[in-house]
């Protein structure tokens, strides 16, 4: 069975970019998605900022959501920042968000954008996810 959070019954952002779990932890989610042409930049061969900031929030967000602090309803994403060191054209992303801090009001999380056939670093990406109670 496909997971919700990935595959909601609506739709969304996520299953339009192709963005699948691959696996997760304590602290930790990573998932893939396959470059598209519509993740490319209009009339460029080298993928859009957005569709690697979409990669690198989703794991984030998602990995923030399974460790909610008791009593939380859920998150939002109040702080980004990325940094983009290398570009594809073809091939799949693997996104790996890390937490750096986890508190009762807010988590910082990580993540780094990896181009799956390469080994090459392709985005660094930091955001503060402000917890909903």
């Amino acid at each position: 069975m496909a997971d919700p959070r990935f595959h909601p019954p609506a739709g969304g952002l996520v299953p339009h970019m192709g963005i699948t779990l691959l696996g997760e932890g304590e602290g930790w989610l990573e998932a893939k998605m396959p470059i598209r042409q519509h993740h490319l930049r209009s009339g460029a061969d080298a993928l859009h900022a957005a569709s690697m900031i979409a990669l690198a929030d989703s794991v984030c967000g998602f990995a923030a959501g399974q460790v909610l602090p008791a009593g939380a309803k859920g998150y939002t994403t109040i702080e980004l920042k990325s940094n983009f060191i290398g570009s594809a054209s073809e091939g799949t992303l693997i996104g790996r968000s890390e937490a750096e801090h986890l508190g009762r009001t807010t988590q910082v999380w990580t993540s780094t954008v990896t181009h799956q056939e390469t080994g090459r670093k392709l985005a660094l990406f930091r955001c503060t996810q402000m917890i909903l109670y």
